[in-house]
């Protein structure tokens, strides 16, 4: 009777994990919903291929954005602008026994068009922000990371080399939003030519010490380049072109309040690259009165801080609660056109108990232009004699514009999430001349 009961407890163990596995086979099938990859882990050989050290990264954002009402121009419309990407993350400890080494490579495409520009904004001035953050850097591929990186001392150090952009290890933030005002590095948004966030890459090299498990510092060199920006030139690898180095600096603290995770850093950067005066000769005038050529400086610099921090857990699950965010930038007065930056934002992660994966949030962004910057453009007005605003000379005069999203990330899939959104511009492009704006957002995100 006990052997019996035994081979029918096998029996019956036995069929359990027969329906888990066939459970998991299904979760790895392609557009499973509990799946990580939308094409699935192609028969189990995905997986294989990470445990021998190859993660390949395939992936999509796409990101529509209409005007409701308002703008500078209110003729109703949509615009549509995406990213694919493709890549490859590498343990090169697992492929070829280096110790502690990794490595990655991405390209990137981007194309579409973006309703700031002319619909939203004053073409003269455009608009500071964008409704579309993934819209930017030009309808081309991009080899946008290639880089290879190795800790050392137990981990203590961590050197990082190749190609990738300063907004991968410094000023990070993540994308929760549509709008360009709370979505990524903001150093890279607003110091005005010398810091390329993603999808530019740079060459570079990055030293990062870990002081203890909550404490790092970090400095890093970047090749600065305006030529990368140009359409032609994604794969571009040589120094040609060459006009300084940046060169940032970071501290990152990320301790546990209450036991919930946070993210704390202060970063200052400093660009070797000469850059001109956005006001003044070099008699320190006015070079717009004068004629003579705006004053040439040797470097510009700025400095950072970013706050992130988990508020609360719900019902103890500490994967959702509300989070808490902010950023502040600011910049050389005598060389950049946006001074100052901020925002805060609100994130609640499962707001609901049907809807455990889902997040809501709302954010709250002001942009300042430079008052040397407006000043200049005054004078450039009263030089070209123009004081119409309506006049197509006229310059239109720039001072601070506000940025307001609220939205709901639908977590579809393990691999879809799609983010409806509105966003509210006030003073587009800070000119107090265009309508406040009101625009209807959705973002695609998928993992293929």
């Amino acid at each position: 009777m006990k052997m019996k009961n035994k081979a029918r407890l096998i029996c019956q163990v036995s069929a359990a994990a027969a329906l888990v596995l066939a459970g998991n086979a299904m979760a790895d099938e392609a557009f499973s919903s509990d799946s990580r990859w939308m094409t699935g882990d192609w028969g189990g050989e995905r997986t294989k291929l990470i445990e021998q050290g190859i993660d390949i990264k395939m992936d999509y954002v796409g990101e529509v954005g209409g005007n409701l009402h308002g703008g500078f121009n209110d003729d109703k419309t949509a615009r549509y602008a995406d990213q694919f990407g493709l890549g490859a993350a590498l343990d090169l400890e697992k492929l070829f026994g280096w110790d502690n080494t990794q490595a990655k490579i991405q390209l990137t495409n981007r194309n579409g068009e973006n309703i700031s520009n002319d619909r939203i904004g004053d073409p003269r001035a455009g608009t500071l922000s964008s409704s579309q953050e993934v819209f930017g850097r030009g309808h081309m591929v991009r080899l946008t990371q290639l880089w290879i990186q190795h800790q050392f001392f137990d981990n203590k150090l961590d050197i990082k080399a190749g190609y990738f952009g300063e907004g991968e290890d410094f000023n990070t933030f993540p994308c929760e939003f549509q709008n360009l005002a709370f979505c990524g590095s903001q150093v890279g948004n607003w110091a005005t030519n010398i810091w390329y966030n993603w999808p530019v890459s740079q060459a570079a090299i990055r030293v990062k010490y870990n002081i203890n498990d909550e404490l790092y510092a970090q400095i890093g060199a970047y090749n600065q380049n305006t030529s990368q920006l140009e359409h032609g030139n994604g794969f571009k690898l040589s120094g040609s072109g060459t006009n300084g180095t940046v060169l940032p600096v970071e501290l990152v603290w990320s301790p546990k309040v209450n036991s919930l995770p946070g993210e704390y850093r202060v970063g200052y950067y400093k660009s070797t690259s000469d850059a001109a005066d956005v006001l003044k000769d070099d008699n320190g005038q006015d070079a717009a009165t004068t004629g003579n050529p705006y004053r040439v400086h040797d470097s510009k610099h700025g400095y950072w801080f970013v706050a992130q921090q988990q508020l609360t857990s719900h019902n103890g699950d500490a994967s959702r609660g509300l989070n808490i965010a902010a950023n502040a930038t600011f910049h050389d007065k005598d060389t950049n056109f946006i001074d100052n930056y901020q925002s805060l934002m609100f994130v609640y992660k499962g707001p609901f108990d049907a809807r455990p994966k889902d997040d809501v949030g709302i954010g709250f962004a002001r942009i300042h232009v430079n008052d040397d910057v407006k000043k200049n453009t005054e004078l450039v007005n009263a030089s070209n004699g123009v004081s119409d605003y309506d006049n197509p000379l006229f310059s239109p005069i720039r001072e601070t514009e506000y940025n307001y999203e609220i939205n709901y990330g639908v977590h579809v899939t393990n691999w879809l999430t799609v983010r409806p959104n509105l966003q509210y511009i006030t003073h587009p492009g800070g000119v107090d001349e265009v309508d406040n704006a009101l625009v209807a957002g959705l973002k695609i995100q998928s993992v293929f």
